[in-house]
């Protein structure tokens, strides 16, 4: 991507600013002998929550990723920040409450420029369905209750409510009102986007010293040290850390030995929001005789819906960037169609995307039937720190706990309490200058407080990308000046988002130059 006009702002910059001159600063003073008290392993959420976590409790912190950051499964989720209602239903509370606590944080404290409320439709078809739909709104319910228990205001996720078939329509225009007897309107958290809330942890954590390494594999553990590899210059180094945490996801056992994993992978379809009527809310779609499993339709802030999600085991070899088979594409398209007025086809499709969830090995029949809930691992021979399962919306319980085991293990640091619950993200604080009409709007959905500096810096970059699309050529400067952005892939695909459609893509790209 063109970087005319960019300056790489140099290390001693502002302290959250990540960007190729602090990448190699900072990997220089590693690789030179300098000791830090945790290396963290993996730039997805639970990595970069395990940074930020453990530096805020003063510990000296690097972090190493061995592509770009969230370029696993922390980019390819549903970008929801949800409460858990889903785990109820297989009797999984504590999962639950964990999901509707976390939530509560990342809506009202740590990243609420990143999370808004969400409406949500669950249409009533066939007299057949109302049995799992009362069973389905007293789930809405509790997860009322929990919201209200936890601290969550209704003002910010109103309670769940009945509405007729005329109000349903209203919130998603585009299904089949033939039959329509009425709906559930409930209302969870939704996230700008997955890889931003990454890319606002790890500046965080940056601001508070932790050195964030991308384009750093890992090639082994020992006590003491981490071999790693620079892919931007093929050299080898080994960096001194006298505590390592892996949270590598999927990938975790390819690290450290005992690591029982069972990936399931969730494709996802985007769709043109025009084709469905542009809808407010997202839908619900429930599945025939199966309680708590749905398809949904997810209204994107980028004119694009998301559809998802299936939950099919993985296997075999786990891959960087798994694609969408044929088959959960047809199962999506035909859940979906069900209950639209104008059913879906593979022409509607105008992208698609797959990630992994790390699940813990269990004795479930299906992947859907094992609990979200995560674990915290010590490997025996090299003392490392594993986490894995979990999801999304609540990384810093996990990150918290990896970090709380390896303090208590430890003699040889001394670190403050957790502090993570009430630490705001870059973007979180207060607007100076409040952001007004001159400011776009979708400057202050994904940077915040930073959106009025933003668009005071670059006047002159603040028009669309490519035609149709939101992303405003601002964005790519941030990427790479504070953003930590080393190539057009980082750009496209992890810090702006029009990878997810090809043909934006291939627009965007021929800028470069």
């Amino acid at each position: 991507m063109s970087r005319r006009g960019t300056t790489a702002l140099a290390p001693s910059g502002p302290p959250t600013f990540l960007n190729a001159a602090r990448r190699s600063a900072e990997l220089e003073a590693l690789t030179d002998g300098e000791t830090v008290d945790v290396l963290v392993i993996g730039g997805g959420v639970t990595g970069a929550g395990a940074a930020l976590d453990a530096a805020t409790r003063g510990l000296s912190v690097a972090l190493v990723e061995r592509h770009d950051l969230a370029s696993g499964t922390s980019r390819f989720s549903s970008k929801l920040a949800h409460g858990g209602i889903r785990y109820l239903a297989k009797g999984q509370l504590g999962v639950a409450w964990e999901s509707a606590s976390e939530r509560h944080l990342l809506a009202t404290v740590t990243a609420p420029h990143l999370v808004r409320a969400m409406p949500i439709v669950t249409p009533v078809y066939a007299r057949s369905e109302e049995k799992i739909a009362t069973l389905t709104e007293v789930g809405f319910r509790m997860g009322d209750k929990m919201r209200a228990a936890v601290g969550t205001p209704s003002a910010r996720l109103p309670s769940t409510r009945r509405i007729g078939a005329a109000e349903t329509r209203l919130w998603a225009p585009g299904l089949n009102p033939t039959g329509l007897r009425r709906a559930l309107l409930s209302w969870d958290g939704q996230l700008e986007d997955d890889a931003r809330l990454v890319t606002a942890i790890a500046r965080t954590a940056a601001s508070y010293g932790a050195k964030i390494i991308t384009r750093c594999g890992v090639r082994s553990i020992e006590r003491g040290a981490v071999h790693v590899e620079d892919a931007l210059t093929g050299l080898e180094h080994e960096i001194h850390a006298r505590h390592v945490i892996n949270a590598t996801g999927v990938w975790a056992g390819e690290l450290v030995e005992g690591i029982e994993l069972q990936p399931s992978q969730g494709s996802h379809l985007l769709i043109d929001a025009a084709r469905l009527g542009n809808p407010r809310a997202m839908t619900n779609i429930m599945l025939p005789g199966v309680l708590g499993r749905v398809v949904f339709v997810i209204p994107r802030p980028d004119n694009l819906l998301l559809v998802g999600l299936t939950d099919t085991p993985v296997n075999g070899p786990i891959e960087d960037e798994p694609t969408v088979p044929a088959d959960d594409e047809t199962y999506l398209l035909d859940a979906v169609s069900r209950v639209l007025e104008t059913p879906l086809t593979r022409t509607d499709v105008v992208g698609r995307f797959a990630g992994l969830r790390p699940l813990l090995r269990s004795g479930a029949d299906s992947s859907a039937d094992i609990s979200r809930r995560h674990a915290v691992l010590e490997d025996r021979s090299t003392g490392a720190i594993t986490v894995v399962g979990g999801k999304l919306t609540t990384y810093r319980r996990m990150a918290q706990d990896a970090v709380d085991l390896l303090v208590a293990k430890s003699h040889d640091l001394s670190a403050g309490p957790c502090v993570t619950r009430q630490t705001k993200m870059v973007g979180a604080g207060p607007a100076s200058p409040a952001p007004d009409e001159s400011v776009p709007a979708v400057l202050v959905r994904q940077y915040g407080s930073e959106a009025a500096e933003i668009a005071a810096e670059h006047p002159d970059l603040l028009e669309p990308v490519i035609e149709g699309s939101e992303v405003l050529r601002v964005q790519f400067e941030v990427a790479i000046q504070r953003e930590g952005a080393l190539s057009v892939e980082d750009i496209l695909d992890r810090r702006t988002r029009l990878g997810l459609v090809p043909e934006r893509r291939a627009a965007a790209e021929a800028l470069a130059v």
